[in-house]
């Protein structure tokens, strides 16, 4: 399936500022089923965290979309996913929604009702994947998600507060391989039907031999990256031969390598746009190692591998901060020159 057209991306973007933003998870939830369903929803908590970020200088974030809430409570959801566009606005943050997800952490299938706490010690110990492999191998269950992509891009088709839709979240791990590039193929096309002025896109991680099939299927290109400078460059030049504009959806790995001050300023002289895994350290516990036996259950570690602030805005450390706000504010003078 060939791409809708070349130049959407470039058009969608042109004369926005540079996107840096941050992936985002409320840090009262453990999982995006807990962050969207009625009863945790938390907009106070969703609009201070936006706010502490607009103040050190985010303009987007990109946001995993629930699909076993839409499949029990399609109103709400919709409402739900309007107050957050509405919230990230507010503070001039822009939105790139997430329709599939294969990672599942917590190794279980998406479940209704209240989520299990935190593993204390375990980083993403609640995550589960979206619509779920059971549900994305049934048959009978695409007409309910062809229901739900429809939904959410035609509801949204021309809404300003997005800046892309990205189809799915590293489509194929946890082994599923191929499996899921027929819900990624179908995900695009029921996209296109509805056709929204936004790009859409699909981010290239892992393995290398998807990568083409990715992009020509995306109007901008988008890739995770958590390895140091040097990976990082090599990335980029690989993506630069694709032509269009490019995005780094998840980055920031501290124990990789992948720090602020060695990345933020070659991601802006390069002019891609980034999303940082994590803001505020919640309940995902993503500030704590991927690899459990670097972890200490009793608290935070003295390294974060993601993550900024804790929960009361505090930053994990402040010489970051001001890095952050040094080069954003060089940038932008750059711009302007």
């Amino acid at each position: 399936m060939a791409k809708q057209i070349d130049s959407k991306g470039i058009e969608w973007l042109e004369g926005r500022d540079h996107v840096f933003g941050f992936n985002y998870v409320t840090s009262t939830a453990v999982n995006s089923t807990e962050m969207f369903r009625e009863e945790t929803f938390d907009l106070p908590t969703i609009t201070r965290e936006f706010s502490m970020a607009s103040e050190i200088g985010y303009n987007s974030c990109r946001v995993f979309l629930p699909f076993i809430v839409w499949a029990n409570d399609a109103e709400g959801f919709i409402k739900r996913f309007g107050d957050f566009l509405s919230a990230a606005d507010a503070n001039n943050i822009s939105v790139m929604p997430i329709l599939f997800d294969d990672c599942s952490f917590s190794g279980r299938e998406p479940y209704w009702g209240d989520q299990d706490p935190p593993v204390k010690g375990v980083h993403n110990s609640g995550w589960t994947a979206s619509p779920g492999y059971a549900v994305a191998d049934d048959p009978d269950s695409a007409a309910m998600l062809e229901a739900y992509v429809k939904t959410l891009v035609s509801s949204h088709w021309d809404d300003r507060r997005i800046i892309a839709w990205d189809m799915y979240n590293e489509p194929g791990n946890h082994g599923r391989g191929r499996k899921s590039l027929p819900l990624l193929e179908k995900a695009f096309a029921w996209s296109r039907e509805c056709n929204p002025v936004q790009p859409l896109t699909a981010g290239v991680w892992s393995p290398a031999e998807y990568e083409e099939c990715f992009c020509r299927m995306s109007d901008v290109i988008s890739f995770h990256e958590y390895g140091d400078l040097e990976a990082a460059r090599n990335t980029i030049h690989r993506m630069k031969q694709y032509g269009l504009p490019m995005f780094c959806t998840e980055w920031m790995h501290r124990r990789l390598g992948s720090r602020f001050e060695t990345h933020l300023p070659m991601w802006l002289e390069e002019g891609v746009g980034i999303y940082q895994w994590g803001l505020v350290a919640g309940k995902t516990q993503t500030y704590l190692s991927w690899d459990i036996s670097e972890n200490d259950p009793s608290g935070f570690p003295g390294v974060w591998q993601h993550d900024l602030l804790t929960p009361a805005g505090k930053p994990y450390d402040p010489n970051e901060i001001k890095f952050i706000k040094m080069c954003l504010e060089n940038d932008s003078a750059d711009t302007l020159s």
